[in-house]
């Protein structure tokens, strides 16, 4: 059963970074509404990645253990 929705998963972010591509080079409007929540998407990935790593240093610099 995860190994069907791991590959979903990919399968999303595959199509996803394929809209991107079309949609740079000028595909129709459902194509950039699907790159734009692709990119969306991406920058809360990273963003809360980095808030995390920000809360884990000020943990581990308190003396906290997870």
């Amino acid at each position: 059963m995860i190994g069907v929705v791991l590959v979903v998963v990919l399968l999303l972010v595959v199509g996803g970074c394929g809209c991107v591509v079309w949609a740079e080079r000028g595909g129709p409007g459902w194509v950039r509404m699907v790159a734009r929540a692709t990119l969306g998407a991406g920058e809360f990935v990273r963003r809360d990645a980095r808030r995390r790593r920000i809360e884990q240093r000020r943990n581990n610099s308190s003396g906290e253990l997870d």
